[in-house]
């Protein structure tokens, strides 16, 4: 058994377990619905014979459990990580015998996590991406036009559409007056590309291959014809890079094609700046974990696990997509989906030991006016009250970890 893990035996016996019967008894005989009497009159024997005796010493031993429990650390100063484990091994009319299985934080041993070599990228930002990221801001503003000859790659097509195999029209293959912008490939590959070359009011049929791991298990890998009703073609005009344009922007500093130019590129140089910040400490703790050594609790990734799938539950809600329909287009279920997910839980819990341990090693602590003065000024940024922040990230001990956790990241930087 780990060093972390203990089991403790605890016995109620004599006056005090009876005690607790007893009470246990005054309490449920008040709710008690027994033919012939009152609620809370019906005698100890009656009640006992209608719902078992048992069911009194199972009400005393949880109404003392937390009274236990707190006697079972105090006396042997131990302090938990997660919820105990309780199996009840003997009880009776003398006595109730109980086993905590206690899980308290394991032994974390680092050899290294200073002047571990990793070295970090240069943001650079090339003139090609600057002008691609011009081109897709005049994209967004650009003005739509019908068109009057053949489709083009980036033209948008208005089209009625119907799929059918082996001539039967199949759920879900309908839709009208759809805008479906060519080479944005949204639709089954080959789709868009059979419609270049074509006209607004033409009829067309597309012959396409469902891919192998498309959802739909009827149409994986089949092959089908779309009858397609062209109505209308639209063609994007984009602006020019005049004052007009900037004004329709409004980006602060904005007035001339060199100012979008180094806005731009500032832009860009951000966001490389922060995803190779993100890349730089994953690798550290990765480089740190290979020097780091902890016996991991299931218990903890399994509440990991939990933690993770509520947050996918989350995302995929956003996206109008309940954890049940994923199941379904997926041909999965809960318990493949917690697998997939055990690798990356193990890791979240250890780098958690991992940079407690360095905080420990480092003697970091963080006071309360430090960690009121950070709620300050993160409220400020959500626009929102001190209180309203700490209340929302779970109270102010919270936010003590995580900027102890984040001055031990800054320690492996350095």
């Amino acid at each position: 058994m780990s060093k972390n893990i203990h089991e403790i035996e605890v016995e109620l016996k004599g006056k005090e377990w009876t005690t607790a019967v007893d009470e246990a008894f005054n309490k449920a005989v008040k709710t008690a619905k027994i033919d012939g009497f009152r609620q809370g009159k019906a005698p100890r024997a009656v009640f006992e014979k209608k719902y078992g005796k048992v069911s009194l010493f199972y009400d005393a031993i949880n109404a003392k459990l937390p009274e236990m429990y707190s006697k079972v650390l105090k006396g042997n100063d131990l302090e938990p990580i997660i919820d105990p484990k309780i199996e009840i091994l003997d009880i009776n009319d003398d006595l109730c015998k109980v086993k905590f299985i206690v899980t308290t934080k394991p032994e974390v041993k680092i050899k290294k996590y200073k002047s571990l070599g990793v070295k970090k990228e240069e943001a650079k930002v090339t003139k090609k991406e600057v002008e691609d990221e011009i081109e897709n801001l005049r994209m967004r503003y650009a003005d739509l036009e019908i068109k009057e000859g053949k489709i083009e790659s980036g033209d948008i097509a208005v089209i009625d559409f119907e799929g059918f195999k082996d001539g039967v029209a199949f759920e879900g293959g309908k839709g009208e007056n759809y805008s479906l912008t060519i080479g944005s490939n949204t639709f089954i590959p080959g789709f868009e590309d059979a419609l270049i070359g074509h006209k607004s009011g033409e009829n067309v049929d597309v012959k396409v291959t469902f891919p192998k791991d498309y959802q739909s298990e009827e149409l994986k890998g089949q092959k089908a014809v779309f009858k397609v009703t062209i109505h209308e073609v639209k063609t994007k005009v984009l602006p020019e890079l005049n004052e007009d344009f900037f004004l329709d922007l409004e980006m602060d500093g904005v007035k001339t094609k060199k100012d979008l130019e180094k806005v731009t590129e500032d832009q860009i140089k951000a966001r490389k700046e922060y995803d190779i910040e993100n890349k730089y400490i994953d690798e550290l703790l990765a480089e740190v974990a290979k020097n780091t050594t902890v016996d991991i609790p299931n218990e903890l990734v399994e509440e990991e696990i939990d933690h993770m799938i509520h947050e996918y539950a989350h995302n995929l809600e956003h996206q109008g997509i309940s954890l049940d329909m994923f199941f379904k287009y997926t041909n999965s279920d809960e318990n493949a989906l917690r697998e997939q997910m055990r690798n990356d839980a193990e890791t979240r819990v250890k780098y958690r030991f991992m940079l407690d341990e360095i905080a420990n090693l480092e003697k970091i602590e963080i006071s309360d006016k430090e960690a009121n003065e950070e709620a300050e000024k993160m409220a400020k940024r959500y626009n929102i009250s001190k209180d309203e922040f700490i209340a929302h990230i779970g109270g102010l001990e919270v936010l003590k970890s995580d900027l102890r956790i984040g001055k031990a990241i800054d320690v492996i930087k350095k």
